[in-house]
């Protein structure tokens, strides 16, 4: 085994890490913006955003650090993604913006109070959109000629993708559901069980649509999935998101143990990421550009991975301070200043 060898399949690996981790955290607070349309009243919603005031900025850092990442490692896939994707990318940029200029805004404003809570609600929405649109484009395969990006500036567009945009809609409606019962109590956590059952079955159903069409799609990500006696190896991860998915449905209207729903709402996304990844390795850019042909030079690789090494623990350790102080219930009293 030879650095050109293995350091792709690190830097693949930091940067799924970098993403997963995005969706687990910041999913939960574009979930928050996605269920403020069911808030009863003006304190309600400021309820619901508190229990994310002190924690939701940093939680973009992976999304910095998976893009970066992509750019350093794998610049002939960042090219193409970039190419390819550049108005759901510039669509979901704008909406991260929006969105938190709602956020701050919202908490400073009077008389324009509902507006910026409609704008954070829409910014949510737009984003999570945004980034399914992302997931279901790259999914599909990218129409490559020689490693380049042949295809039009609204290839992305096709019912798979608008498929895949709804349901993370929904999904992150799911994490923030699960969220606010475990950071609250009495009035809007009774209103967060009674959304998390029907988001359930919404999710599962949105599930199935997307594992059913996945095999008919010419980047044949389901392929693996049914060579060579694969499946018999691979059974587990969509045996443990029904199992999971049972877990959910009865800890939802269960009283106490309020970490649970959100855990395994939690799991869903990494159950999902883990079926994703088994279904595209060793390809970065479906169907055919693997992660040794779009990586950079090992010199490259290797120089980026230092700053790396110093780089994660740090990220790690706020990320995990940030929450540990911030641990506990949200009164419904509680100020973002």
């Amino acid at each position: 085994m030879t650095l050109e060898t293995v350091l792709p399949v690190v830097w693949f690996g930091v940067i799924g890490f970098g993403v997963l981790m995005y969706v687990l955290l910041d999913g939960f607070v574009l979930g928050l913006g996605i269920l403020a349309p069911f808030a009863e009243d003006e304190a309600q919603l400021d309820h619901m955003m508190n229990t994310a005031a002190p924690i939701w900025d940093g939680n973009e850092t992976w999304l910095v650090l998976g893009g970066t990442s992509l750019l350093a490692a794998f610049p002939k896939a960042y090219a193409i993604v970039l190419s390819a994707l550049y108005l759901p990318v510039l669509l979901m940029l704008i909406a991260l913006i929006f969105r938190g200029v709602a956020f701050e805004f919202r908490f400073k404003a009077k008389r324009s109070k509902p507006f910026w809570g409609a704008a954070f609600a829409l910014g949510s929405m737009l984003t999570a959109f945004a980034q399914g649109v992302i997931l279901g484009a790259l999914v599909e395969g990218m129409p490559l000629q020689e490693g380049k990006y042949i295809g039009g500036a609204f290839d992305w567009f096709s019912p798979f993708s608008m498929l895949t945009g709804v349901a993370v809609v929904f999904g992150y409606a799911l994490l923030g559901s699960g969220w606010l019962i475990l950071k609250t109590e009495g009035r809007l956590q009774q209103v967060a069980r009674g959304l998390m059952r029907p988001l359930v079955l919404v999710v599962v159903a949105f599930m199935g649509l997307v594992s059913a069409w996945l095999p008919f799609l010419d980047s044949r990500i389901m392929a693996r999935w049914f060579e060579d006696g694969n499946f018999w190896w691979l059974s587990p991860v969509p045996l443990l998101a029904l199992a999971n998915a049972v877990a959910l449905w009865r800890a939802a209207m269960r009283e106490g143990r309020d970490a649970r729903p959100f855990i395994f709402a939690l799991s869903f996304f990494v159950l999902g990421f883990a079926g994703l990844v088994l279904g595209i390795w060793p390809n970065i850019v479906p169907p055919a550009l693997t992660i040794w042909e779009a990586a950079s030079p090992p010199s490259s690789q290797g120089f980026v991975l230092v700053g790396l090494v110093i780089l994660l623990p740090m990220i790690l350790g706020y990320t995990y301070w940030s929450y540990s102080v911030f641990r506990g219930k949200v009164a419904a009293d509680a100020g973002y200043h």
